[in-house]
């Protein structure tokens, strides 16, 4: 992909030198595989300046030489000899000084010191040929008087050339076949890097139907081959050779020009990535264009005068009655634009990929057009384009809009949904960016941001950038607009091993986890991941309903007819079994993925995004404690076993206090349960005794206690924690209790939470020791015994300080739960 230095800096601002340029594009990965300087005027009009003929005498030796004292701004006149019969004193005129290389064709020469008929000449007197501003050869250029005398004739022309940057553009990168297509990836990385700059090309306010003279009707007979088609039409073009600024800019990239009609349809497509196409109207029979397969055995003759035939599975654009073009390859002989046409069809389309490439590959052709549908280009980007080349039609070959746009598009294609979690990209990057640097970049590849929470974004990734459809896609657009010389890479390959580092961290962590159970007596299950749809389906289960069920599309039986949402029943199955063989006293733990499915991510091209794996471990404790010992009495367990096994775990995985906040669960399956949740208000953890209801309905007889922890969350709340060793302190604790008179509806976890968000740095515990209800106490309220323990590492508190802990804590349990102390 060719692209020129000034026609990019049409759509972004930016003053990057042209190997600063080939830099910044190679290290956003598409990389430059060359810079070459590209001059209008073959030697840039270098070693050229605008001097004053002070003197102009006939040569003593020659009826027509002259000669001629020249000021060109230095320190002293030049003589030069001149031949042309139009020189004359107090001219201003173009002087080629010594050293400068004129060219004539492919040959040059170099202006040196000569001697004309026995008189020394320091320069020549140019003629508009000789240096390439013109053709005319009549005489010498004789500038206007204003002309300023030593001024370099390339910047009295305006003379700016341009450089060639040539982009090995990689298969997957559709999106950056153009001159905006690239701006765009250049625009995110200067934003990036601190420049300040804008993205911005042409609006379309100039674009307005002049008339209808000319309509023409579309119809799409495969519309899985074609997704869009637009056309307009424009009459009473003048077609002709383009202007020089539209021959320039097509001659930089290596487009030859053919005339104003067709150049503007190749304009369209270098700078905007939308390949078009012109047919002469008169060709379009029946004024009516139908985009259809199914033309085999037509024989079909390209611009290119080549007989071809068509296929059962080529995609034509035809008129009422014959074939006009192969869609998105090439355009057929005598549809075309040429000096006679007058009236023109406008077509902008967008073609499936997979169509156009065989059709290609099938004829052996191969086109800009082809090359850019065969790789996905912007479904959206067609309107834009057509109204950019009927404005360019209307200012270089007179024409009118003769009919409004017709657009047929039968279903709209949306953007690419994609969740981004940061510590997925973290971890997949080896390094934290941060959340700005993340939102910023996505935000300046113009992905849109539907919803941000504390783990990452939802994302809508733009249509045209087909190569980004899943996270690792996203991290990847990132990390090369990041920069990825700024990720220090060691030679023991650190990021590619973080990932295995980390999976390694958390299956370490797990058999940690495992041992420590196995060692307070659970015994580990396993079970299928495949479960009965009469768990879920018909039921009032709050937090696993059916509409999230993943389904299997052939089921073997109903008893395996979808994918577990908890580990829940797997284990109650477990419980049942031993429950009717005579083992009551049960403590398992499961550790395994859960399944849900989620209508709204659901997408047609990409149907996985709405299903979703999580990593779980559950306990399940049922029965006695303790059972048939001389030193014990017989004690049932109960759900503060299963607390205490729920808060090891956490302990031993380095949840430190404050990392999780507990309150009451609503999770239906539980009677009465407990959910402890991140910052962001995610349940980790859910704890609880098990509904009555829920237990009789799968013939369970006695209690049992239940946790589900969400294993990848919990890794996550961990991921950044380091061990770090440090002194016992030396300054004792101090241990404080409070009697508070509450609602009885209040659970301790409240008090808890309020306490330590009262007091962050000196609180360390917070413990209920009794519970009273009945007998003394108002009717609805309860009281609760709190035991308050405080430390501070660096001195010894004193009363004035304690107290003062105190009474914020207690000024804040009555405030806002109306608590009274006893």
């Amino acid at each position: 992909m060719n692209i020129s230095y000034k026609w990019l800096k049409e759509y972004v601002d930016f003053s990057l030198t042209p190997q600063e340029l080939a830099e910044a594009l190679t290290s956003t990965g598409l990389e430059v595989g060359s810079v070459e300087e590209v001059e209008t005027i073959r030697g840039g009009l270098k070693g050229l300046f605008v001097g004053k003929v002070l003197t102009c005498e006939m040569h003593p030796n020659s009826d027509h030489l002259h000669i001629t004292t020249v000021d060109l701004g230095k320190e002293a006149p030049q003589q030069i000899v001149c031949g042309a019969p139009n020189v004359a004193a107090g001219q201003k005129v173009i002087v080629a000084d010594l050293g400068c290389v004129l060219y004539s064709g492919e040959e040059s020469f170099t202006i040196k010191k000569s001697k004309l008929r026995g008189v020394e000449s320091f320069g020549m007197i140019c003629a508009e040929d000789e240096i390439g501003v013109g053709t005319s050869h009549d005489g010498i250029i004789v500038l206007p008087e204003d002309a300023k005398v030593g001024m370099p004739a390339a910047e009295y022309y305006h003379l700016d050339s341009d450089w060639l940057i040539e982009i090995d553009i990689t298969a997957n990168r559709a999106d950056a076949l153009s001159h905006f297509g690239v701006a765009r990836d250049l625009y995110a990385w200067l934003k990036q890097n601190g420049y300040k700059t804008s993205l911005h090309r042409p609006d379309c306010d100039k674009f307005v139907v002049d008339n209808h003279d000319l309509e023409i009707d579309v119809k799409i007979e495969n519309t899985e081959a074609c997704r869009r088609y637009a056309c307009l039409s424009v009459t009473n073009c003048e077609v002709k050779e383009s202007p020089k600024w539209l021959k320039d800019k097509l001659n930089v990239v290596g487009v030859r020009p053919i005339n104003n009609i067709v150049d503007i349809t190749n304009y369209i497509m270098m700078a905007y990535g939308q390949p078009m196409h012109c047919f002469d109207a008169d060709m379009v029979v029946g004024k009516q264009i139908i985009v259809k397969d199914k033309n085999e055995g037509k024989k079909f003759i390209t611009l290119d005068g080549e007989e071809h035939i068509l296929g059962e599975h080529d995609l034509a654009i035809c008129n009422a009655e014959v074939p006009m073009c192969i869609a998105g390859v090439f355009g057929g002989k005598g549809s075309g634009t040429y000096e006679n046409t007058r009236n023109v069809v406008l077509e902008s389309a967008y073609f499936h990929p997979t169509w156009i490439r065989k059709s290609a590959r099938r004829h052996g052709l191969s086109t800009d057009a082809s090359f850019r549908f065969e790789r996905g280009i912007d479904p959206n980007g067609t309107i834009y384009a057509l109204k950019q080349a009927a404005i360019l039609c209307k200012e270089l070959a007179g024409a009118k809009v003769s009919m409004e746009i017709r657009d047929e598009y039968p279903t709209k294609m949306e953007g690419f949904p994609v969740r981004l979690n940061y510590e997925y990209a973290d971890r997949l990057i080896g390094k934290q960016l941060g959340v700005e640097t993340i939102r910023s970049i996505a935000q300046s590849l113009e992905m849109e941001i539907v919803k941000e929470d504390a783990d990452g974004l939802d994302l809508i990734v733009p249509p045209y950038r087909v190569d980004v459809q899943r996270p690792c896609d996203v991290v990847e657009d990132v990390l090369r607009i990041y920069g990825y010389n700024n990720v220090e890479i060691p030679s023991t390959l650190k990021s590619s091993l973080t990932i295995a580092e980390e999976s390694d961290k958390d299956y370490h962590r797990e058999n940690t986890i495992s041992e420590q159970l196995v060692g307070s007596g659970f015994n580990e299950i396993l079970n299928n991941s495949l479960t009965a749809i009469s768990y879920y389906e018909g039921t009032e289960l709050n937090a696993y309903p059916w509409e999230r069920i993943v389904k299997v599309m052939n089921p073997l039986s109903s008893d395996l007819g979808v994918m577990r949402q908890t580990l829940l029943f797997g284990g109650l199955e477990s419980i049942r079994r031993n429950v009717n063989r005579k083992a009551h006293n049960l403590k398992f733990f499961e550790v395994g993925n859960t399944y849900t499915y989620n209508q709204e991510k659901w997408n047609e091209d990409s149907p996985i995004k709405a299903y979703n794996q999580s990593y779980h471990m559950a306990l399940w404790i049922t029965g006695k404690r303790v059972e048939g010992s001389w030193a014990h009495p017989n004690e049932d367990a109960t759900f503060y076993e299963l607390k205490a096994h729920v808060e090891n775990i956490l302990r031993r995985l380095g949840v430190a206090q404050g990392m999780i906040l507990s309150e009451p669960s609503e999770n239906n399956i539980f009677d009465k349960a407990l959910a402890l949740k991140n910052r962001a208000g995610k349940v980790v953890v859910e704890m609880g005794i098990l509904s009555y209801k829920l237990l009789k309905k799968l013939g369970i007889e006695q209690p049992v206690y239940y946790a589900e922890l969400d294993w990848g969350g919990l890794m996550k709340l961990i991921r950044k924690n380091k061990l770090e060793f440090e002194e016992i302190s030396k300054y004792p604790s101090v241990s404080r209790d409070l009697a508070l008179l509450i609602d009885a509806n209040i659970e301790f976890a409240q008090v808890e939470k309020i306490a330590f968000q009262s007091e962050k740095k000196l609180l360390k515990k917070v413990e209920l020791f009794d519970v009273y209800e009945g007998k003394n106490l108002p009717e609805g309220k309860k009281s609760y015994a709190v035991n308050f323990v405080l430390q501070d590492e660096t001195k010894t508190l004193n009363d004035k300080a304690i107290d003062a802990i105190m009474q914020k804590l207690i000024k804040n349990l009555t405030n806002k739960l109306g608590a009274e102390l006893r």
